[in-house]
């Protein structure tokens, strides 16, 4: 399994990333399979330096927040106009209860005109997260994770003896349910949107410290930090959680790739 970093910047799009979204790849029934957990700002245009978007095989949603779900729309309008190739199959869209209307609400302007044909409620086959489902060659498990909304961790295995385990946090504060989601993961894709020793509100984002200490709990292999937002320097989430984690931790950077394995 390959994980590429699409866009990693927290709350927004950053100055030099665009917002979450990562890339999940791994062969299936002769081809690759490609699963894209979350879509933010910035992201979509972003998937063209990594595969043309037409062969994104599914679409999976953490939550519905809008740094992490609102370049739907830009796929869609790819979907529907971009030439020559249009219109795109409709794929699955995994998301929390509500994802169909959350993003129709985005992309639709009140008024009598409309666009012909499907609209984006209809394009996308949405399904709605369950504690586990099959996506391709990946078993998918999820979590109710803290967060002020409907969110979730996300587990993705690929059996076999070259597979793995990647867990990607969502956004969450501290909570029980990422650790045991991440137990013994290969690899945990953990947001780290917070600093230590800030007033930070309770129940919505981790900082690195929490996020390592989480990775610790959970024995996982390695832990990759992300949704750090443009207003604080990466070096310093880092710096906050390399000594709460015995094992390799790295900040997430665009279009950087790592290949989740069994240890």
């Amino acid at each position: 399994m390959r994980l590429t970093v699409v866009g990693c910047s927290g709350s927004t799009s950053g100055t030099l990333s665009p917002a979450s979204s990562y890339l999940v790849q791994a062969p299936h029934q002769g081809r690759t399979f490609s699963l894209l957990l979350d879509l933010g700002p910035g992201s979509f245009g972003h998937l063209y330096r990594y595969l043309d978007p037409r062969e994104i095989d599914a679409i999976a949603l953490s939550h519905l927040h809008p740094d992490h779900c609102l370049d739907v729309c830009g796929f869609y309008v790819a979907a529907r106009y971009s030439v020559p190739g249009s219109p795109w199959p409709g794929i699955p869209l995994y998301g929390p209860a509500g994802t169909r209307e959350r993003i129709r609400a985005a992309y639709e302007v009140p008024g009598p005109a409309g666009e012909p044909g499907p609209g984006i409620g209809d394009h996308f086959d949405y399904r709605t997260w369950l504690p586990e489902q099959q996506v391709g060659p990946f078993r998918v498990s999820t979590a109710r994770v803290a967060h002020p909304v409907e969110a979730y961790a996300v587990r993705v295995v690929l059996d076999g003896p070259d597979g793995g385990t990647l867990v990607f946090s969502g956004d969450t504060g501290p909570c029980p349910a990422v650790v045991e989601l991440a137990g013994g993961a290969d690899l945990l894709l953990a947001e780290a949107a917070f600093l230590d020793g800030a007033a930070n509100p309770p129940g919505l984002h981790l900082t690195g410290r929490r996020a390592a200490e989480a990775a610790q709990q959970a024995g996982v292999g390695q832990l990759l930090l992300t949704h750090i937002p443009p207003w604080h320097q990466p070096e310093q989430v880092l710096a906050e959680a390399r000594p709460h984690f015995a094992g390799p931790v790295a900040l997430a950077e665009p279009g950087g790739s790592w290949d989740v394995r069994p240890r």
